[in-house]
């Protein structure tokens, strides 16, 4: 089976997260998506909700074609992709799904960038504001007539959310509920 490694923090995840993995399984030949939490930050940043939380809410995005894995939070692994890669099950073929938003920093901000895209390759998806570029060797853009692109994002979320304002309309109806009843972002 393909499928297609949709990594981050989720702090939280949003419909942004949802109409990405629509349109890779759309329009790339990725049969499936695997949603994986990371299982921490370091160095651990304040506004980061705890693990247990980010899991919980992480398996409110629900669509056909998509999973939630643990994997990394199973393992406790650091949250670099390249020390999660020993892990992935060997009977499926793996492309890892970034943002655009990350291309800028990727060769300071990814451990082992080089030897990461010898390994997997990655589907880059255009996120509003970001340009396109730079690609690396082994990177695909995303491209086609009825991609829709956003700016939705876990920041400007958690911002709304510690101003107290709606984010019903960014995130599934299960994840407003949940940030609420947890008093998540407010500080």
């Amino acid at each position: 089976m393909r499928i297609g490694i949709f990594g981050g923090v989720f702090n939280p995840p949003h419909l942004g997260h949802l109409m990405i993995a629509r349109q890779v399984l759309d329009f790339t030949d990725i049969e499936e998506i695997w949603f994986l939490p990371n299982y921490g930050q370091h160095p651990p940043k304040p506004h980061v909700a705890p693990v247990a939380d980010r899991l919980a809410m992480t398996k409110y995005l629900k669509m056909s074609g998509t999973v939630v894995s643990t994997l990394e939070i199973d393992r406790k692994l650091d949250g670099n992709t390249i020390n999660l890669l020993p892990h992935l099950p060997p009977k499926h073929s793996y492309t890892f799904i970034m943002g655009a938003d990350w291309l800028p920093g990727f060769t300071t901000k990814w451990s082992h960038w080089e030897e990461l895209l010898n390994q997997i390759p990655f589907l880059i998806f255009p996120r509003g504001g970001y340009a396109n570029a730079p690609l690396y060797k082994n990177m695909t853009l995303l491209e086609h007539t009825s991609l829709m692109i956003s700016n939705i994002s876990s920041t400007k979320i958690r911002e709304r959310a510690r101003q107290g304002l709606s984010i019903d309309a960014f995130v599934p109806p299960a994840v407003a509920t949940y940030i609420k009843k947890h008093g998540l972002y407010r500080s």
